[in-house]
């Protein structure tokens, strides 16, 4: 894959894929306008790709709604995520090897998952976008495809037992719902697993398909509910249609836990039929505001690398005991329990290891801290009352990334 430079370009172009594989980069007409107009609205043209990401993602937020998830923000965020989804699609097919999917299909998943990226994203806490990004994708492929095996296999009424109500709810909303929608939705659903119940053994996954006296006895019962359940209660729901909403609702639960795989359609270089939205104000106080903490990210960019060694020194001085707490505890996500249980020792010792170990860390931390601002002068970075807050969080997001991506943390 050739690797984009140009803003303009980060910010415009996505991937085009033949035989499963990067074949080149094609420019969306309307992004490449829209990036070319803020950056002569600019007074301050910035030529750092941390910048535009900032700035684009500061007018996401704005603009995102979960009835409308797409935005012009969100697209020229899929443009420039278009790299690391790539590598993470590759990893992925390299790892599992399926049959079914390749790299085209793996990449075609977690572009979809673009807003959940941004929705997690946090400027405060983690170093660029980019950063997060590339622990979050291969993340999310991971959840595709432990959903998808499950969904893929569960026919609508076992699903509809299966599938918790946050996730019902953000379906529905995923899929325009107002409200009132997803309340008489919701509330069928409910219905449906009271009276839709075990009666035999065989699990959950044995049971059989609903039929007519169900549905009557699951209208019944909606009907009575919605008196009190609904605001406002709304007509009453006939067996049939009760049907029709549990259908629909499934359909939406599998399309949203196992995103449909689309073949990749780039937009065409000439592709003008889009009207332009208006443009935010890249001149704009916030925007300035956005640019001088872009620098001041960058200029710390050095001091983060120097904290990831400083904690890795840190940690090969804990007793092996305290790194294999560590380890199981963050990359494994173990509770106290759990752990007392695998390695023979007292859940006492386990809390007490967690703690010393984690204070060691902070404390290393926070004297590397103080040695920077001296030898750097960079007290912008570390000044302040809140210095071992400040590096109690920034040890938490280390420890979280560390154990997650130990190869990536390093690098």
């Amino acid at each position: 894959m050739r690797p984009r430079q140009e803003i303009t370009e980060l910010f415009s172009t996505f991937a085009q894929f033949e035989a499963d594989r990067f074949s080149k980069w094609v420019t969306d007409a309307q992004l490449r306008r829209s990036m070319r107009n803020c950056q002569e609205c600019s007074s301050e043209i910035s030529t750092s790709e941390y910048f535009w990401a900032l700035y684009w993602y500061k007018q996401w937020q704005e603009q995102f709604t979960p009835a409308q998830p797409t935005n012009l923000a969100g697209r020229h965020l899929s443009a420039y995520l278009q790299e690391l989804c790539y590598w993470a699609a590759q990893r992925t097919e390299e790892r599992f090897r399926s049959p079914r999917y390749g790299v085209a299909e793996y990449f075609q998943m977690a572009i979809a998952q673009v807003n959940k990226v941004l929705s997690g994203f946090d400027p405060k806490r983690s170093s660029s976008l980019k950063t997060y990004a590339k622990i979050a994708f291969p993340s999310l492929l991971k959840d595709i495809l432990r959903q998808r095996r499950e969904v893929d296999i569960c026919k609508n009424w076992v699903l509809l037992r299966k599938v918790s109500n946050r996730r019902l709810v953000e379906a529905l909303q995923n899929a325009g719902f107002s409200a009132t929608e997803i309340a008489r939705y919701r509330l069928a659903c409910t219905c449906f697993r009271a009276l839709y119940i075990q009666e035999q053994p065989g699990g959950v996954d044995r049971l059989p398909e609903p039929d007519r006296e169900l549905s009557e006895a699951i209208a019944r019962l909606y009907n009575k509910e919605r008196q009190t359940q609904l605001t406002p209660p709304g007509p009453e729901c006939s067996p049939e249609m009760i049907e029709q909403w549990l259908a629909r609702t499934a359909a939406l639960v599998r399309t949203y836990l196992y995103p449909p795989v689309d073949s990749l359609q780039a937009p065409s270089l000439d592709d003008d039929t889009r009207q332009d939205t208006d443009l935010p104000d890249p001149n704009s106080g916030s925007l300035l505001a956005t640019l001088i903490a872009e620098e001041e990210a960058t200029a710390r960019q050095a001091l983060r690398t120097q904290m990831h060694q400083v904690l890795v020194a840190a940690m090969e001085k804990l007793d092996p005991e305290s790194q294999e707490i560590l380890r199981l505890y963050y990359r494994h996500g173990w509770t106290q329990k759990q752990i007392k249980e695998e390695m023979g020792i007292s859940q006492s010792t386990v809390t007490r290891r967690l703690s010393r170990g984690r204070e060691a860390l902070l404390a290393a931390l926070v004297q590397w801290g103080q040695e920077a601002v001296t030898s750097q002068e960079d007290v912008n970075s570390f000044k302040g009352s809140n210095q071992v807050e400040d590096m109690s969080l920034a040890l938490k997001e280390w420890l979280r990334v560390h154990y997650s991506d130990p190869e990536f943390c390093s690098s």
